[in-house]
């Protein structure tokens, strides 16, 4: 194993794994930290974990034990994998986990970039646009758990960290690989170890790529990866793929822009479930059986609006909401598994780790891609996708069931 990933949700972690298997790298994504060794084989390890918005030092103590497992595996080069919207708090968990992975591996400049430009992010004098709208001003700001008011990452991550945070902007990315690390090392040597790095185009991320080689630890978005393959030896053995027929159910969770707009899109059966329903104990055995009575593809969601969402909250508090929700979705997918269910769909990182770890599978199969960031993903002959909230055209959850059929 060459590159070893360490994901803070599981949606994240399949994308990054989508991006290196199409740039030919044989990956694979584990769901959590493996107690076992790697198949040989395998070029880039994916250690998939739900660390995104739980306490910071819990999501340390869970990277540090990722970090430890992938350098068992021979890893030369590690990658921790966020939201390539940065979603995280003042407290982090971004900078603490960053800065304890830096320790342990002894890095003295880790980039970070969170930008996709497939999927309209990009930053530009360290401020991080969605399509063409700051961070701040893209819905963003209303995300339920880690609502992001501040596009500057400069400052989102100096109030993370000990220390200044440096910058290489996009001027310099596009002199290339050379520029880069000369500015790389000004800012090690001006004492900021910790540095944004602008990226508009996909040729800026492979410009990226080259420059990191040889880079201990980098940070960023999916996005990062699309140059670092090309940096190591593969066997250009990425994998095949065998669809999987059969019912398919969509759950959703994510309130986000994106995700309310392929909810209202959706034309087949649709059950919301309100905040209320799920603190008030509502069986996942009942949603089941409203899925399966049902003809064509099932939508159960709770992709409520903003402002519903913030009167939840503040009835019944923040934390309460979102564990009864994310509990309510996993325990539902874990019935309609039982009940011969081999196809489900999730949006919402919070929801998608809920589903995970309901189903508990050891590792996932990377298949094709449904829209850029989101691919198919096979646990024995379980066929999932996790949608990240922002990610998919307004038609994913039909195009993701079409192409959950289809062979590679």
């Amino acid at each position: 194993m060459y590159l070893g990933c360490i994901g803070d949700d599981f949606t994240g972690s399949s994308d990054l794994g989508n991006t290196l298997v199409k740039q030919g790298m044989r990956t694979v994504q584990y769901v959590g930290v493996p107690q076992g060794p790697a198949d040989p084989a395998v070029e880039a390890g994916v250690v998939a974990l739900k660390s995104r918005s739980i306490p910071a030092s819990e999501a340390v103590r869970l990277s540090l034990a990722a970090l430890d497992w992938l350098r068992d595996q021979g890893c030369t080069q590690f990658l921790f994998k966020y939201c390539s919207t940065f979603d995280s708090t003042s407290e982090g968990n971004i900078g603490p986990v960053a800065e304890a992975l830096a320790e342990a591996l002894g890095a003295e400049s880790v980039i970070f970039c969170p930008a996709f430009p497939a999927t309209g992010r990009t930053i530009y004098q360290g401020h991080l646009f969605v399509g063409d709208h700051l961070l701040s001003e893209s819905g963003m700001q209303h995300h339920p758990l880690t609502p992001m008011t501040d596009p500057d990452l400069r400052r989102v991550l100096a109030a993370q960290i000990g220390g200044a945070v440096g910058h290489v902007p996009a001027a310099t990315v596009w002199q290339g690989p050379e520029a880069i690390r000369a500015a790389l090392a000004a800012e090690a040597q001006a004492g900021r170890r910790f540095v944004i790095a602008d990226a508009i185009r996909d040729e800026d991320l492979l410009s990226w790529g080259r420059a990191l080689a040889g880079q201990r630890l980098i940070t960023g978005g999916s996005g990062i990866a699309l140059g670092l393959p090309g940096n190591f030896p593969l066997s250009g053995q990425a994998g095949a793929w065998t669809g999987q027929g059969g019912r398919v159910v969509a759950l959703s969770g994510s309130c986000s822009t994106a995700t309310r707009r392929q909810v209202a899109a959706h034309d087949g059966p649709k059950r919301e479930v309100t905040a209320e329903e799920a603190l008030a104990g509502l069986a996942p055995e009942d949603l089941a059986d409203w899925a399966l009575a049902q003809d064509g593809l099932p939508l159960i969601y709770s992709s409520a609006d903003p402002e519903t969402v913030a009167a939840a909250q503040k009835a019944h508090g923040r934390e309460k909401v979102a564990a009864a929700l994310e509990g309510l979705f996993g325990a539902t997918a874990r019935v309609l598994a039982a009940r011969g269910i081999r196809r489900l769909i999730s949006a919402g990182g919070e929801t998608s780790g809920a589903v995970v770890e309901a189903l508990a599978p050891d590792a996932l199969e990377i298949g094709p891609e449904i829209d850029p960031g989101v691919p198919v993903m096979r646990a024995g002959d379980m066929v999932l996708a996790l949608k990240s909230g922002n990610f998919g055209a307004e038609d994913f959850f039909a195009k993701a069931a079409r192409v959950m059929e289809q062979d590679q």
